[in-house]
């Protein structure tokens, strides 16, 4: 059982509620997906088959305990399901980042998953599956990629229409170069919200076109 793989890593995580921590990473190959403000469409084709049992002894050769699987778009591809709940065997806090379009229910039930919701100025709003809001666990994450206030109030109505903030941890991430942080900050506290800034910090560290960080 192999998939395709963009790459693997071992690094600090960037964004969600576990940013900072070191990391095992593995990037998927494919998306379906063409975000304008993407930053990995070196993912999109390509990629080196793997195994399952391989990217797990390859997260195991790392000291920590947590992994996560991104893309791309991890979903896409048949065998993410069984990669997901091999490295929960394997003692790992698992996290996925999907973008959204594809059912969740097929994620084993100890996976925390981080949902982006893909705002207007993505242009890939249209392609929600908004079934999965309704099936989201109190460990799992919701994010809005905001390009600009406009994304930040269609991302409140959304919240406000499925209760999101009472549900699970809700992420704004301002697109980088594009949005200042601190504008996005004062969104936050206008709103009143329990929303969460969430910086992509592996771009301050390392710049916008590391790879492997």
């Amino acid at each position: 059982m192999a998939l395709k793989v963009c790459e693997t890593f071992y690094s600090l995580m960037g964004e969600s509620t576990l940013a900072g921590a070191p990391a095992f990473f593995i990037r998927l190959s494919g998306c379906n997906l063409r975000c304008s403000y993407c930053d990995t469409q070196y993912a999109y084709e390509g990629g080196e088959d793997i195994s399952v049992a391989e990217l797990v002894a390859a997260a195991l050769a790392h000291p920590p305990r947590l992994a996560l699987v991104t893309g791309g778009e991890p979903l896409l591809q048949a065998e993410t399901p069984a990669l997901l709940s091999a490295l929960a065997d394997a003692g790992f806090t698992v996290m996925l980042e999907t973008n959204g379009s594809l059912p969740i229910a097929v994620v084993d039930g100890r996976v925390r998953r981080v949902l982006d919701l893909k705002c207007p100025g993505s242009g890939m709003s249209g392609h929600i599956c908004w079934e999965n809001v309704e099936i989201l666990s109190p460990q799992d994450e919701v994010k809005f990629v905001v390009s600009h206030r406009e994304d930040f109030l269609w991302a409140l109505e959304i919240i406000h229409r499925h209760r999101l903030d009472q549900k699970v941890t809700v992420l704004v991430s301002p697109v980088f170069g594009q949005v200042p942080p601190a504008a996005a900050a004062a969104w936050i506290l206008e709103s009143g919200l329990p929303l969460q800034l969430n910086l992509q910090i592996h771009k301050y560290l390392w710049g916008p076109e590391a790879r492997g960080k």
